[in-house]
């Protein structure tokens, strides 16, 4: 059975993540309609499995630790929303498998070589596999 949900919340986790990490240290608004399409609601107004999917990787990841926000915005948004020191530090420092980088400005190598690039890069890829590998290594990460 595929664990489609799991590809999913791993995407949204990195999706949340690199937005805040690109904003940091300023206090932002994430809104689900930016981070996933087909959000929306039904002809009632109740959101859409993938939308509350995507809502709750949001409240998971503050009540883990990786997040904290002021307020929710219904179920449709986290408002004042950064990344707690422990996410800012496991995206900033290098990954493990830094590869030899000698023909580029070391200020390039450095920022290629943090999790926050690698985050971006599988999510630029839209590979799944990527996506899952880059959200257990952060997530794993010490």
């Amino acid at each position: 059975m595929d664990d489609i949900h799991i590809d999913e919340f791993y995407q949204d986790c990195l999706k949340i993540l690199t937005q805040l990490y690109n904003t940091f240290p300023r206090l932002t608004t994430i809104y689900v309609d930016d981070l996933i399409t087909n959000a929306g609601t039904d002809e009632f107004g109740i959101p859409n499995r993938r939308h509350k999917a995507c809502f709750d990787a949001m409240l998971w990841l503050a009540s883990e630790g990786y997040i904290r926000y002021q307020d929710n915005i219904r179920h449709d948004a986290l408002d004042q929303v950064v990344l707690t020191e422990k996410s800012f530090l496991r995206l900033s420092l290098p990954t493990l498998n830094i590869d030899d980088q000698s023909d580029l400005p070391p200020s390039v190598a450095r920022k290629q070589a943090t999790m926050a690039w690698h985050c971006r890069q599988a999510l630029k890829n839209k590979g799944s596999e990527a996506i899952a590998q880059a959200a257990l290594q952060f997530f794993t990460s010490r």
